[in-house]
C-alpha cells in the first residue's frame, strides 16, 4: 500500500523494508525473552509450588502483584523513555528484569515469590507500550496493523518455543545442589541482560539518527510520518480534545482511552492468564511434564501463525473495527464453550480457538488505537491503555487461582475471561462509531470553502 502518491512506489518499500529487518527481528527476539521471563513462572509452578509451599491462590495472588507493580511504574517509565530516548530507556529495562529474573530463582516461600512477582514487575514495566510508541516513530500509518502483529508475535513464540524447553530445564532437578525450576529461572533471565547491553548499539532513537537508511530514505519517512500527524492534528480541531491541558490529563480525561482499556483487558487477561495457567490446566488430565510442555506448544503455535495472517489481511483491508471485534467475539465464545468437555482433545482444540482469536487482534487493536488517540497524548494513552489492561490482567490472575481452589474446576474459572472479551468485542464498534464520526468531520471541514 502506498502513503503518498507522489513518491515512487520502490522508495516506499524498500525503506520500510529496511527499517522492517533493521529493527524488528531484534525487538521481536527482546519481546520473546521479557515474555519467557515473565511467564516461565507458570511451568515453573509445576515443581516450585510443593516446594515452597504455595496454594493455587497464594500462587494466582503473587502473579497479581507482578500486574499491580506494571500499573504503577509503567505511565512514569514511558514517559520516562520520552526524555531519555528509545535506546537508553529499552536498554536500562532489559536488563533489571533480568537481574531480578535472575534473583527469582531463590525465593524460599510464600512472602519472598510475591516480593519477586512484584520486582519483576516493576522491571518490565514500560516495555511494550514504550515499543510501540517506537513503533509509531518509524512506521507509517498503512503499515502498523501488520507490523505490531509481527512484533506481537513473540508472545505466543515464547510459549511455543519455551515450553519444551522450560519443561526440558525442569529435569535438571538436583545439578550442583539447585532445583529444576531455579535452574529454569535462571538458565531464562541471562538473555536480557545480554539483550540490555546490545540494545545500546542496536536501537537508534530516531529515524533522523539511522545510518543505515540513505539520505532520501530518511526525507521520505521522516516527511511521511510529519505529514500524517499534521493530518491526525487537523481531525482534532473541535473535537473534545482540543481544549486539554497536559499529556497526564488528556488521557484521564478521554473516554476513550477508558474504553480501550477496557477492550484491551480482556486480550490481555486471557494471553497473561493463560500463559500462567495452561501448563497446570493441562496437567491436570494427569500428563507429564514433558507432555504437558509439547502439547502446550499448540495453541500458541497456531495463534502465531494466525496473528501474523490476520494483521496483513487488517492492513491490506484497511478495516479495524471488525478485524478486532470478531477475534474477540471467537475468544468468549470458546471460552463457554470449554465448560462443556471434559476431553483433553476438545479442550485443546478450544483453547487455540481462543488464543488464535485473542492474538489476532493484538495487530489490528494497536493499529486502531493509534488511529483513535490524539498525537499530542499518544505516549500517555498507550502507557495508560496498558496500564489499565494490566490492572485488570492482575485482578484476574487472583481471581482464577481463587475460583480454581474453591470449586476445583478450571472452565468455572476462565469465566470471567469470557464474560470480560464479549464486552470488548460490543465496545470496538463504538469506537468504530466515534472514529467514522471524526472522519467525516474532517472531510467535511476539508470541503467547506475558506
Amino acid at each position: 500500500m502506498r502513503t503518498d502518491e507522489s513518491i515512487p512506489l520502490s522508495l516506499e518499500q524498500t525503506t520500510i523494508r529496511k527499517v522492517g529487518w533493521r529493527l524488528i527481528p531484534f525487538l521481536i527476539f527482546c519481546y520473546f525473552i521479557a515474555y519467557v521471563d515473565r511467564v516461565n513462572i507458570g511451568f515453573a509452578a509445576l515443581t516450585m509450588n510443593k516446594d515452597i509451599g504455595l496454594t493455587a491462590s497464594m500462587f494466582g495472588f503473587g502473579a497479581s502483584l507482578f500486574f499491580v507493580a506494571y500499573v504503577l511504574f509503567e505511565m512514569p517509565s514511558n514517559l520516562a523513555m520520552e526524555r531519555f530516548g528509545a535506546r537508553r530507556w529499552i536498554a536500562r529495562i532489559m536488563i533489571t528484569w533480568g537481574m531480578v529474573g535472575f534473583a527469582s530463582a531463590f525465593i524460599v516461600g510464600p512472602i519472598s515469590y510475591s516480593i519477586s512477582r512484584f520486582l519483576l514487575g516493576a522491571a518490565e514495566a514500560g516495555f511494550f507500550p514504550g515499543v510501540i510508541l517506537y513503533l509509531t516513530q518509524w512506521f507509517p500509518r498503512a503499515y502498523m496493523a501488520r507490523i505490531v502483529a509481527i512484533f506481537m508475535v513473540a508472545i505466543p513464540l515464547s510459549n511455543f518455543f519455551g515450553s519444551p524447553l522450560s519443561a526440558m530445564l525442569l529435569k535438571l532437578d538436583g545439578t550442583l545442589g539447585y532445583q529444576g525450576w531455579q535452574w529454569l529461572l535462571m538458565l531464562e533471565a541471562v538473555p536480557a541482560i545480554i539483550l540490555g547491553v546490545l540494545a545500546l548499539f542496536m536501537l537508534p532513537s530516531r529515524p533522523a539518527d539511522a545510518r543505515w537508511l540513505s539520505l532520501e530514505q530518511k526525507q521520505w519517512l521522516v516527511s511521511t510520518l510529519s505529514k500524517e500527524q499534521q493530518e491526525r492534528l487537523a481531525q482534532e480541531v473541535g473535537s473534545e480534545h482540543k481544549h486539554s491541558k497536559g499529556k497526564i490529563s488528556a488521557v484521564l480525561t478521554n473516554k476513550y482511552v477508558w474504553l480501550l482499556a477496557i477492550i484491551y483487558t480482556g486480550s490481555s487477561a486471557t494471553s497473561n492468564t493463560l500463559s500462567l495457567w495452561m501448563p497446570q490446566i493441562l496437567k491436570s488430565f494427569e500428563l507429564s511434564n514433558m507432555q504437558t510442555g509439547l502439547l502446550n506448544m499448540i495453541p500458541f503455535g497456531a495463534a502465531a501463525v494466525f496473528m501474523i495472517a490476520w494483521g496483513m489481511r487488517a492492513d491490506k483491508s484497511g478495516e479495524r473495527i471488525k478485524n478486532t471485534a470478531i477475534p474477540l467475539g471467537i475468544t468468549a465464545v470458546s471460552f463457554a464453550a470449554t465448560l462443556l468437555t471434559d476431553s483433553l482433545a476438545i479442550t485443546l482444540i478450544l483453547l487455540s480457538l481462543v488464543l488464535t482469536g485473542n492474538y489476532a487482534i493484538k495487530g489490528p487493536f494497536w493499529a486502531l488505537t493509534s488511529e483513535t488517540l490524539p498525537p499530542a497524548s499518544m505516549a500517555a494513552g498507550i502507557a495508560a491503555i496498558n496500564t489499565l489492561a494490566h490492572l485488570g490482567t492482575g485482578g484476574m490472575s487472583f481471581v482464577i487461582g481463587f475460583i480454581r481452589e474453591q470449586t476445583g474446576s478450571f472452565p468455572i474459572a476462565l469465566l470471567p475471561l469470557c464474560a470480560f472479551t464479549a464486552t470488548g468485542s460490543l465496545l470496538v464498534f463504538l469506537i468504530g462509531h466515534r472514529n467514522a464520526k471524526a472522519a467525516s468531520r474532517h472531510a467535511k471541514a476539508l470541503t467547506r470553502p475558506s
